[in-house]
């Protein structure tokens, strides 16, 4: 694999319609919104969906879903054991092999980062990853729809209709929302993330909503819109990622957006930076 050369910055719009992006388990799984009422999905959650598409493209992944496990494992500690050089390195309390076993071995560690520290081991390991990614927001307020759902059969063995037959489902009706994240340089040398990974993030990023269906997000309800990916020209980067993220603009042209088409995007010209575009899948 080549080595990563430049550092990146990137950016994705995701449309949702009659959906839940991210359910908020304390407040009764609502969409995630900020006190001024601003869509969020958190970047823990993105990232699930990039290791799943990742996973998806046969690439081995250590923070694996339960329902998606391909090893056997029950556990991280589980997984980690099962690589009889991870095991040798931990008795050597080389830590220093263990971070570079681990991060050969998986993609998301190389890519996000990872901290081992399991249950009665003495080596605790933390590895830091080049590729961050920010909480998404949305462009506008979001207006969340709360329906009651009846289920038709009792959870438990009982006479007439028991309580847990009624329920709830909660659905943000239209949101835009802007994705933004960076690949390291430095840090991509640390871990060995490649530009062959860097490519793989892209396609992971394109595609982030494939094989994601649920009761919540129905096929379809959740799109990537466009992948903007800066690729700069020297490793520290041209620009600081706060300046490149702004030169990303999305304006309303109407006043209650209800599709993407609602929307206009404007790319302020960097000198010597300009991004590559991508539709999504």
């Amino acid at each position: 694999m080549s080595s990563f050369m430049n550092k990146i910055d990137f950016a994705v719009l995701i449309t949702v319609n009659k959906a839940n992006p991210n359910g908020d388990p304390l407040n009764g799984n609502r969409p995630r919104e900020d006190y001024d009422g601003f869509g969020e999905i958190s970047d823990v959650c993105i990232k699930r969906k990039i290791r799943n598409r990742l996973q998806d493209m046969g690439q081995s992944i250590f923070v694996q879903s339960q329902d998606r496990c391909d090893d056997g494992a029950k556990s991280l500690n589980d997984r980690a054991k099962a690589v009889p050089e991870l095991v040798q390195a931990a008795k050597e309390k080389d830590q220093d092999l263990y971070a570079k076993i681990a991060c050969e071995k998986w993609i998301d560690v190389r890519s996000f980062g990872q901290v081992f520290a399991f249950k009665g081991d003495s080596l605790s390991i933390g590895v830091r990853g080049p590729v961050s990614i920010q909480t998404a927001v949305s462009v506008d307020p979001i207006d969340i729809n709360t329906m009651q759902i009846v289920k038709s059969v009792n959870g438990e063995t009982t006479t007439g209709k028991s309580s847990d037959t009624m329920g709830s489902k909660n659905r943000v009706e239209f949101g835009l929302y802007v994705v933004k994240g960076s690949i390291n340089h430095q840090l991509a040398e640390k871990t060995g993330f490649s530009e062959e990974d860097a490519e793989l993030i892209k396609e992971a990023l394109i595609s982030l909503f494939e094989n994601d269906a649920s009761a919540a997000r129905p096929d379809g309800t959740m799109e990537v819109r466009k992948v903007y990916w800066w690729r700069h020209n020297c490793p520290m980067g041209q620009y600081s990622s706060a300046k490149v993220h702004r030169s990303l603009m999305v304006e309303k042209k109407v006043d209650s957006p209800r599709k993407y088409e609602d929307y206009e995007v404007k790319i302020t010209d960097l000198e010597g930076l300009v991004p590559e575009e991508y539709e999504g899948k």
